[in-house]
């Protein structure tokens, strides 16, 4: 099925590219935009990306590496961002 009619990627395409990425890098986080460069295209319209996000999210292998999956928390907590995003004063 063609996911982005703009430039023509199919859901095989856009799952052989993240095989690919998994498979050349086990630590990568996997991105659009990193699929686009990796089948040499580039985004243009962005009336794909529902799809073309559900398609990667259908992959097994586009998981975030273990070891990076806390990461977020750990960097958000350390820097006083929560505090800041819910209207709290967080003192430096």
């Amino acid at each position: 099925m063609i996911v982005c009619h703009c430039t023509n990627i199919s859901d095989h395409e856009i799952r052989a590219a993240i095989d690919w990425m998994r498979a050349s890098d086990p630590e990568a986080i996997i991105t659009p935009g990193k699929i686009y460069h990796a089948l040499g295209k580039a985004a243009d319209c962005g009336g794909c990306m529902p799809l073309f996000l559900d398609t990667m999210r259908s992959n097994d292998n586009l998981e975030v590496p273990m070891q990076l999956r806390r990461l977020r928390v750990a960097t958000t907590q350390e820097s006083g961002y929560e505090g800041r995003r819910k209207g709290y004063r967080v003192s430096q």
